[in-house]
């Protein structure tokens, strides 16, 4: 984890450079980034924007309203152009499962989630017992995390996935944990049924790690949508055909390297803006998105997933050892990586970006305290 230049192994607020760090060590990292490069000086903190729209008549120089802390007044500026890095881990997406609507346990999002407690499986006198069944729905980073955390207090935890068929039943390296396929229905007695078929179970919370929409209310943009989770059209993820290089988007690929798909974005974006790097023409880069589209139907693959670019769920578990970054992601890193003058992903980061892959959807309970003595300078 870190950026050209400014890596994390070896700052003061660093744990143990063999492990994942922790979210106060990347809050430590990014604070420390921010003031280090300046960044943090020219930050508006505690302000809203409210609206970002073309300025009219003025080509493509951009307006650009805000509230400040507790204002109700807005103030306006005009900027030449604008980079949206608003962050996409604020609106929750809630799948609707079949039956929900008269379900009357509780549900919540990972969004929401803070400590496993809430989820304790305990006695409350000798004839009444709060019992906490709890379904997790969905097998991302978030929902394996947390389902390893609430198996701990827990009655029980039953993890509800769309790639789990030749790996359904009892998860040994976890606590009182079920791996099913997904959620068929909630049957009128309040049961919950699992597609593959198993017996059905009584549970009294739904939390749904199922990731997050893509949202943009202050945007007032002609032609630029959010379709089915989809942000188009844009050229490569970045840019909008029509309103390039003065409108771009950084940080909307998710399931990658996070921290260099970001640097890599950012710098593109601010050499387009400079002129040092030439972008195609509008319609070229309109002819380019429309055959991503089309490569992704023939595929098969939901709109939804348009900006994901890890690799399809299947190869991480069947078989798990064979578990590879999908190309997609690496082609498009490395194809960012040439318009900013780097070189491609090197092997031996990819290498650690698998094993790290392997270990989280290992189900290994220990996975975080387990490394080999080569990745000891390199796996952070």
């Amino acid at each position: 984890m870190g950026f050209s230049g400014f890596a994390l192994a070896g700052r003061v607020f660093a744990g143990d450079p063999r492990t994942f760090p922790g979210h106060r060590e990347v809050l430590a990292f990014l604070d420390a980034f921010a003031v280090e490069s300046g960044v943090a000086g020219r930050v508006r903190l505690r302000a809203e924007v409210v609206r970002v729209g073309p300025l009219a008549g003025h080509g493509e120089r951009w307006t650009v309203a805000w509230r400040g802390e507790g204002g109700v007044e807005e103030e306006e500026e005009v900027f030449d152009a604008v980079v949206v890095c608003n962050g996409h881990c604020t609106v929750p997406l809630v799948p609707k499962l079949r039956g929900i609507g008269n379900w009357q346990g509780k549900q919540m999002h990972s969004h929401n989630y803070r400590t496993p407690e809430p989820f304790q499986d305990q006695v409350q006198d000798a004839v009444s017992v709060t019992v906490s069944i709890v379904v997790v729905v969905g097998l991302g980073a978030s929902g394996v995390d947390i389902a390893r955390e609430i198996s701990n207090v827990a009655k029980e935890v039953h993890i509800a996935s769309r790639y789990t068929e030749d790996r359904l039943g009892k998860v040994d390296t976890f606590q009182n944990t079920w791996l099913h396929s997904e959620v068929d229905c909630i049957q009128d007695d309040g049961q919950v049924r699992f597609s593959e078929g198993s017996a059905s179970i009584a549970a009294d919370t739904f939390l749904y790690c199922t990731g997050y929409r893509y949202h943009f209310p202050f945007l007032d943009v002609e032609g630029v949508t959010v379709d089915g989770n989809r942000v188009g059209p844009l050229y490569k993820h970045v840019f909008p055909p029509k309103h390039a290089p003065n409108l771009s988007f950084v940080g909307l690929p998710v399931k990658t390297i996070m921290f260099q798909s970001f640097e890599l974005e950012s710098r593109w974006v601010a050499r387009a803006l400079s002129g040092r790097a030439e972008l195609p023409g509008e319609e070229a880069m309109a002819a380019a998105v429309e055959e991503d589209y089309r490569r992704m139907d023939a595929a098969g693959k939901p709109k939804r997933h348009t900006h994901a670019l890890m690799p399809d769920w299947l190869t991480v578990f069947r078989p798990l050892v064979a578990a590879t970054i999908d190309e997609r992601q690496v082609e498009y890193m490395d194809w960012v990586a040439a318009q900013v003058g780097e070189p491609p992903m090197e092997a031996r980061r990819r290498e650690i970006y698998e094993k790290a892959l392997r270990c989280i959807w290992s189900l290994d309970d220990s996975y975080r305290d387990s490394w080999e003595e080569e990745d000891e300078e390199e796996n952070r």
